[in-house]
């Protein structure tokens, strides 16, 4: 019997552990140092890497019971909200590349763990993408959408005040719902220097 216990604990304990672990990998606890000149590549990158660290913070600690918050009867809720984000977080990636992001038939369903460290790292690695371009490279980019025979093409303008605007948007509505169910995000982030104070 006190074997059995050891295994449980053991197991228990290695699975706390690897969450743990799983979540310092996470990009955005705090916010990257900003590069040396103001190119439009970085400034981009720096609104990418703005949003990555607001994000993490407005999904960390999230319960079950702030995930199915929702402010009204036919709003979304809080993890409805994470999907939501995701989807356009494909957008932010797959754009530097002018590749088109088709919404698939029917879309995975994602844990809440897969979902949040998906999203962060779609931002990440879009924002290394973006980082150091010039404008000239820049004019390259496309935000593309795809459906069926249907393509639809858009200059990186639109992901500016579309995807990257509305992210940041849908972001603030997390951060205002894990308030309203009781769960409110952790007081010692700042975003505007993006760290949290110990």
């Amino acid at each position: 019997m006190r074997k059995v216990c050891s295994l449980i604990l053991f197991v228990i304990l290695s699975f706390h552990m690897q969450t743990k672990a799983q979540e310092m990998e996470l990009p955005y606890k705090e916010i990257p140092d900003y590069p040396s000149t103001y190119t439009s590549g970085n400034i981009v990158s720096r609104m990418i890497d703005g949003l990555g660290f607001r994000y993490y913070w407005a999904t960390e600690g999230l319960t079950e019971n702030d995930l199915t918050y929702r402010a009204s009867e036919d709003g979304r809720s809080v993890f409805e909200t994470m999907e939501h984000i995701y989807v356009m977080s494909n957008n932010i990636l797959l754009a530097p590349d002018a590749k088109p992001y088709e919404r698939p038939a029917n879309p995975q369903k994602f844990s809440y763990e897969e979902l949040r460290s998906l999203t962060l790292n779609n931002l990440k690695t879009a924002s290394e993408k973006v980082l150091g371009k010039t404008s000239e490279e820049m004019e390259d980019f496309k935000v593309i959408f795809k459906q069926g025979n249907r393509t639809s093409e858009f200059p990186f303008w639109n992901m500016i005040n579309g995807m990257l605007a509305d992210c940041i948007h849908h972001t603030g509505q997390i951060v205002l719902m894990r308030r309203a169910s009781g769960n409110p995000q952790n007081p010692n982030v700042n975003v505007f220097l993006g760290k949290t104070r110990e």
